[in-house]
């Protein structure tokens, strides 16, 4: 193990080893990675351990320098490890060049089964047993680190002291078309709101997506943006300051040139850098797949649901006087034409969108039985996870005690400093 130093904090690297299959703990066997962070001020004293389950899927423990955001707040009651889930950061990562060695797509798609929340629980249970010796740790779920988390109380409640769920609370048994019917009307509310406070986006927009239905561009790096990808920037709505995010980025999207005005190198690099998937694909490999487990393929979800909200269609927008509305949180069948990273996987991403034969993900039983301290924040009106589904859940957990705010979007727990996490361990500790 290599320990290091950053502002206020210690850390220490450590690598663990699970089985692809947990069905088959003598077969592959992949490499997961941890970052153990403790304060510097008492390195090795001995205080519980806090699990970091990042959102995604498909995304990496969130890299921090030093005592970050709620990071600070987490090392003074807890030693905390930092998990990049299976497939994801430096655990035996899953992308088109290490799933290459899989030579069909149906070997590939099999391959990718076991990166959902079931296995990431059971990597858990046997990192546990290294670091604690067997006794139970808390758990921090931010976003899908939430649904795995409540996967960990459905089926090994033993192994936890207390959890923590931030924007994270799943259906835990609706369909993934339960969840875009659900999603579409807010990404409306997300862009109409944008409008409301940048009214001089509605013509920029328009005007983008007018040339890109003419001229759909190749950016950096070969990635295609077309009216659609380039409504799928609205993912950015989902943040804090992702509103003013997109507003300066559409604010210098063309330049003018001896032949008249094109999409400027500056703003095909930043919507590159927005919309690629190189660094976390499972992110839209399995995006639809963390929702499969009643019997139903996924069967591109968000692409069919769309068309129940015309709405969203560039193209009848841009034939009226309507501004362009845009999406987000969703992952459709050209995602896997228009970027390269991508690529590679389609035949693989359309083979786990037919599947039909998921395992069940929460146990509603044992849910209703729960012993587990559990507190959740639930941010209003959330772009990516349904705050009705929230609460529904939320009510159907014995014990879970929720706050809900509209002081935070989705990345409340990141951008609160250290408020989110304050008031959910008060809320488990019973102070409040």
């Amino acid at each position: 193990m290599t320990s290091y130093r950053q502002p206020g904090v210690v850390l220490t690297d450590r690598r663990f080893t699970v089985p692809l299959d947990h069905t088959d703990p003598g077969g592959e066997q992949l490499e997961l990675y941890g970052r153990e962070v403790a304060a510097a001020a008492r390195p090795a004293e001995e205080l519980p351990w806090l699990l970091y389950l990042e959102g995604g899927p498909g995304c990496g423990a969130r890299r921090f320098a030093g005592a970050q955001a709620w990071l600070g707040r987490a090392v003074r009651d807890y030693r905390v490890l930092l998990l990049d889930q299976r497939g994801t950061g430096l655990s035996t990562p899953q992308n088109r060049q290490t799933l290459a060695r899989h030579t069909t797509p149906q070997a590939q798609a099999d391959h990718l089964a076991h990166f959902r929340a079931d296995s990431i629980v059971r990597d858990c249970e046997i990192i546990r047993a290294e670091l604690t010796g067997g006794a139970p740790w808390s758990v921090l779920g931010q976003s899908f680190g939430g649904f795995c988390a409540t996967h960990y109380l459905s089926t090994a409640p033993e192994g936890l002291r207390e959890v923590f769920i931030t924007g994270g609370l799943p259906s835990l048994d609706g369909h993934a078309d339960d969840v875009y019917r659900a999603a579409y009307p807010r990404m409306r509310r997300k862009a109409e709101a944008h409008y409301a406070r940048y009214p001089q986006d509605v013509a920029r927009a328009r005007r983008i997506a007018a040339h890109l239905a003419e001229h759909p561009t190749t950016l950096p790096g070969g990635h295609t943006l077309t009216t659609e990808a380039f409504q799928s920037l609205g993912i950015l709505l989902g943040g804090g300051d992702g509103s003013h995010q997109l507003h300066y980025l559409l604010e210098d999207a063309f330049i003018r040139t001896g032949t008249g005005h094109q999409l400027s190198d500056a703003f095909q690099e930043a919507v590159r850098a927005q919309l690629s998937f190189a660094a976390r694909p499972l992110y839209a490999v399995l995006h639809e797949a963390i929702y499969g487990q009643d019997k139903r393929p996924t069967a591109w979800s968000a692409e069919r649901v769309r068309a129940e909200f015309p709405q969203f269609d560039a193209a009848a927008a841009l034939a009226g006087d309507d501004p362009l509305l845009f999406t987000g949180e969703t992952v459709h069948p050209w995602h896997f034409e228009t970027d390269p990273a991508l690529r590679p996987l389609r035949e693989a991403a359309e083979i786990l969108a037919a599947r039909s034969d998921w395992t069940p993900l929460y146990d509603a039983g044992r849910l209703a039985a729960n012993e587990v301290p559990v507190a959740a924040a639930v941010y209003h009106d959330d772009l990516y996870v349904d705050t009705a589904h929230s609460l529904d859940t939320a009510r159907a957990v014995r014990g879970l005690r929720t706050w809900v705010t509209d002081e935070y979007e989705h990345d409340g727990l990141r951008a609160s400093g250290r408020r989110v996490l304050d008031r959910l361990i008060a809320l488990v500790q019973g102070e409040i």
